[in-house]
């Protein structure tokens, strides 16, 4: 079955990693994606292990179903050819300032006389109405600006440190994809394109403030900021005898469960401070606490079999090393070994979406440097003595069949 956007030609211009998942996404769910690259080709081609240089992991996961085509864009001819391509194309996703567009020539307005119905999506740092609208943006970065790191040093021994994934580019990439379907939908029944900004910046601060903007929601204020669960020192895994649990007692039969579990029913109905759920909100630290003392007494296995048969939310933490081998994804066939063309048996993250009809699927594996540039271009008319005068230039790349 074709995907939810067979039919769908994509030009992307993203490098590293926030705008190649965000394609990366369309990809899985159908669309062709061309993805444009200087002759250097993108710099995350060099991030992690790697059998060939130029295709190390870190590119592999966040460049599958594109088409690899070489464009040196200073270079008149290239330039000529992306505006070809954009004549087909009804998305152009780019991940660099707006000012750098604006310097290749390629803003919205001139791109849109070219094609009314291209969709311009651009993933940068900060919404360009404000004073931050030219200053550079990364994951980190944008942790700091909306206060993450603070947070964790809040909860944890005082220093501020980022949170060890990518969670900004995965996130806003994520939010691009909703913008570009949402403008498909649109420009059905329209007929028009539009030109669509996704902060960064802008894009995480409710992340952050969702919860924790709390009594300042308020005017005048009805309390502080901050949602004291989350807060809580002692919202962490729980220590068992052999190891780490993760449990949320949250809701009210919860919490009486788990107090008759551990033999302490009748405290349950005398505890004040586990009336209700706003109580307990107050009072979680010191609940949190008394958790942690009781869940130091057993093994892992046998706190888990407890709150499985109370039904209380609990699962056992997991190590980067033991998350590759969880029994439940390797059921679900997340994990595939499959064979790359140039780089070998490697192991693939698969779509994780379940769809009746039109499911995402992986058809081409991550591109070589362009190897595609003569099939792209043999698609907008160019013949093979343009595509060897284009390469003899440097205004292509054509990887070695």
């Amino acid at each position: 079955m074709s995907g939810a956007l067979d039919g769908v030609r994509v030009i992307d211009l993203t490098t590293v990693l926030m705008g190649p998942f965000a394609t990366q996404l369309l990809g899985d769910l159908g669309a062709d994606v061309i993805k444009i690259e200087p002759p250097s080709g993108d710099s995350s081609r060099a991030l992690g292990p790697a059998r060939h240089s130029g295709m190390g992991a870190g590119f592999l996961h966040v460049n599958r179903n594109k088409r690899s085509v070489v464009l040196d864009l200073k270079q008149p001819a290239a330039h000529a050819a992306l505006l070809k391509l954009v004549a087909t194309a009804d998305v152009l996703v780019y991940n660099v300032r707006p000012q750098a567009m604006a310097r290749l020539g390629l803003t919205w307005a001139a791109l849109s006389a070219i094609n009314p119905r291209l969709i311009y999506v651009g993933t940068f740092g900060y919404g360009q109405q404000g004073p931050y609208a030219a200053k550079p943006a990364y994951d980190d970065l944008i942790q700091g600006a909306t206060g993450l790191p603070s947070l964790v040093a809040r909860v944890g021994d005082g220093v501020p440190r980022y949170v060890p994934i990518a969670m900004v580019d995965r996130t806003v990439g994520m939010a691009a994809v909703n913008a570009v379907c949402a403008a498909l939908y649109r420009r059905e029944k329209t007929g028009v394109g539009q030109s669509i900004d996704v902060p960064m910046f802008e894009t995480m601060v409710p992340f952050l403030l969702g919860e924790h903007l709390a009594g300042a929601s308020f005017e005048p204020p009805l309390g502080e900021l901050g949602y004291p669960r989350m807060l809580a020192r002692e919202r962490t895994p729980f220590a068992t005898r052999d190891g780490y649990l993760c449990a949320l007692i949250y809701a009210d039969h919860h919490w009486r469960r788990f107090y008759e579990m551990i033999g302490r029913g009748e405290e349950f109905t005398r505890d004040p401070r586990l009336a209700d759920i706003g109580t307990r909100t107050r009072h979680i630290e010191a609940l949190y606490a008394m958790i942690a003392e009781v869940l130091r007494t057993r093994d892992t296995a046998e706190w888990l079999a407890l709150f499985e048969a109370a039904d209380i939310p609990a699962m056992p933490l997991h190590t980067l090393e033991s998350l590759v081998g969880d029994p439940h994804l390797e059921a679900t066939g997340f994990f595939r070994l499959v064979e790359h063309p140039s780089e070998g048996l490697y192991r693939q993250m698969m779509p994780p979406a379940a769809w009746s009809e039109s499911p995402p699927s992986v058809r081409r594996h991550a591109p070589r440097l362009g190897e595609h540039s003569a099939e792209v271009l043999a698609e907008l008319g160019y013949d093979a003595a343009d595509i060897a005068t284009l390469a003899a230039s440097g205004a292509t790349r054509c990887a070695a069949a």
